[in-house]
């Protein structure tokens, strides 16, 4: 069996309304200044007020930064942390989707330690403690408020660096689904396919062990089963708690075994292009998915083993007309993916039809040619997405040359 280290770093509070409770958590971390970063949706839709209304009413001085880009970047850190000096903050809170949680986690790196952001890209930089900080996630995508990791794009090149560091991990994480149902269709859609992918490629990556496999299996059954029901019902806030919690156990996944080709492939495409992160990893999961299949089948196939029925695919006290009805729906046909079949090649298969499936009713582009993407740049991404970070993870050895056959297949 793999040997594994796994020490929890995060307290997670979960549930309806918990974004109450942001202001007696943060009492307990002896907090008395808090830099709030949160984005501007998050704001339109209310939650920022929210969660600075419940640290006021504790009695808690705060300060909003909210001038930062989808993918943050260094200035944005830079400006965050020059914003923060002069009140010297406490306590760091970060509300809203990825970009929100790694922004703070980037300006606690340059707050805290000095230097500029480049100064933490890789593991370990920080010589100082950073501040303790708060995640409050309004999407289920990233799992960024169980992570180390803070992903900060450099301003310009674009490059994306991933600064990890044990000491950045958020004390607690707040997981209140009410809030994500604010979220824009496409938000879900691509947040949702991503978490997905988290799923997918934490469980067949090269650091994978028997604990961040559990987290994984978890995360998929919870996220495969609820995916297309929050598409379709966005105000079900059972099947919101899903996907809210399987993103989170992802997250913690990619803690313990980190990512792989779906990633690599992925970023290249965002910072030449501007591909939606999500659309991106869509894109080029199934292609992964195969390619990976002549290693990883019987892995891939563990989930198909754990995809169930969920608790929520039927109502108990549905009729039987009503039931099957509901059995007959798109939904639910994608509610409950595919049982394994004990052939580990149709399995492979099996799972790539339902990413694809699971795609088109997130009504994400299921090409690169649909994405204006110039094909006479592909060996360009390729040599760049052989480098990621992430493809050293891949639990097939990842080439230059395997990730321009993959951007091929995909275009």
């Amino acid at each position: 069996m793999t040997p594994f280290d796994f020490q929890p770093r995060t307290r997670i509070v979960f549930g309806v309304d918990k974004l109450e409770d942001l202001g007696r958590l943060a009492l307990e971390l002896d907090a008395r200044r808090v830099l709030v970063v949160s984005d501007a949706g998050v704001l339109e839709a209310g939650h920022t007020q929210r969660g600075l209304d419940t640290l006021q009413d504790a009695g808690l001085d705060t300060l909003l930064f909210q001038d930062f880009h989808e993918n943050p970047t260094t200035e944005d850190v830079e400006r965050g942390a020059e914003m923060a000096r002069p009140w010297a903050p406490d306590m760091i809170l970060g509300l809203g989707g990825g970009s929100s949680l790694d922004c703070a986690k980037g300006i606690n790196f340059v707050y805290t330690n000095g230097g500029q952001m480049a100064d933490y890209w890789g593991v370990g930089k920080a010589s100082l403690p950073l501040l303790p900080m708060i995640a409050v996630p309004t999407t289920a995508g990233t799992g960024s408020e169980v992570q180390s990791w803070a992903l900060i794009s450099d301003g310009q090149t674009h490059v994306k660096m991933a600064c990890g560091d044990k000491k950045a991990a958020c004390r607690i994480a707040v997981l209140d689904p009410r809030v994500t149902v604010t979220q824009p269709r496409r938000i879900t859609a691509l947040t949702g396919i991503d978490a997905v992918a988290h799923a997918l490629e934490t469980q067949v990556s090269k650091p994978r062990n028997p604990l961040s496999q559990t987290f994984s299996r978890e995360a998929w059954r919870l996220l495969a089963a609820n995916l297309a029901r929050v598409l379709d019902t966005p105000d079900d806030l059972e099947a919101r708690s899903g996907m809210q919690l399987g993103a989170c156990l992802a997250g913690l996944a990619i803690e313990n075994s980190m990512l792989g080709a779906a990633h690599a492939l992925a970023h290249p495409l965002t910072a030449a292009c501007g591909i939606a992160h999500g659309e991106a990893v869509a894109l080029l999961l199934p292609h992964v998915i195969r390619f990976n299949g002549q290693v990883a089948a019987e892995s891939y196939a563990e989930l198909l083993q754990t995809s169930g029925r969920p608790a929520i695919a039927l109502a108990a006290n549905a009729d039987q007309g009503a039931a099957s009805a509901l059995d007959d729906s798109p939904v639910a046909a994608l509610s409950v993916p595919p049982a394994p079949s004990g052939n580990p090649a149709d399995d492979v298969e099996r799972l790539v039809d339902f990413i694809q499936r699971l795609r088109e009713r997130a009504e994400l582009k299921g090409r690169l040619s649909e994405c204006d993407v110039p094909r006479d740049r592909l060996p360009q991404w390729a040599a760049e997405a052989a480098q990621q970070w992430t493809s050293a993870f891949n639990p097939r050895e990842l080439t230059q040359a395997d990730c321009l056959q993959l951007y091929e297949q995909a275009f």
